[in-house]
């Protein structure tokens, strides 16, 4: 008796195998087809048939112009400040504008131009806060 259940088991192992081998290229496959899409509305446009609503600060060149959420915090140097968009220069020398508006809470008074900062900025480049 004890053969036999390790021998129908030895067999179901054995059908197993053979089916998750069978089925692992055509399961990659799906996988790759998936993420192939231009972007994210473009697969919701294939599976819902609808158009959502895109964060336009989300495509380069684009800024938010209004506080949103956190995208990462930038410390460095005022190098240039134009208008609203203040020009810092990273710890690691790489430049970064960041759109100043009404909605950025101003931390020890407004910025010149040399001063080290620190502000918490969206992924379109609005200061959230800057101080």
């Amino acid at each position: 008796m004890k053969k036999t259940v390790k021998k129908i088991l030895s067999a179901m192992a054995v059908a197993l195998a053979i089916v998750a081998l069978a089925t692992a290229p055509t399961m990659a496959k799906s996988s790759k087809n998936a993420n192939k899409h231009a972007s994210p509305s473009a697969a919701a446009v294939q599976t819902s048939g609808s158009v959502p609503e895109v964060d336009l600060a989300s495509h380069a060149g684009q800024r938010d112009t209004k506080p949103g959420l956190a995208w990462k915090t930038v410390g460095g140097k005022v190098t240039h400040i134009k208008g609203n968009t203040y020009t810092v220069e990273d710890y690691e020398g790489n430049q970064v504008q960041l759109y100043v508006g009404q909605g950025t809470k101003h931390i020890r008074g407004n910025k010149k131009v040399g001063d080290t900062v620190r502000a918490e900025i969206t992924r379109g480049g609005f200061a959230n806060s800057i101080q």
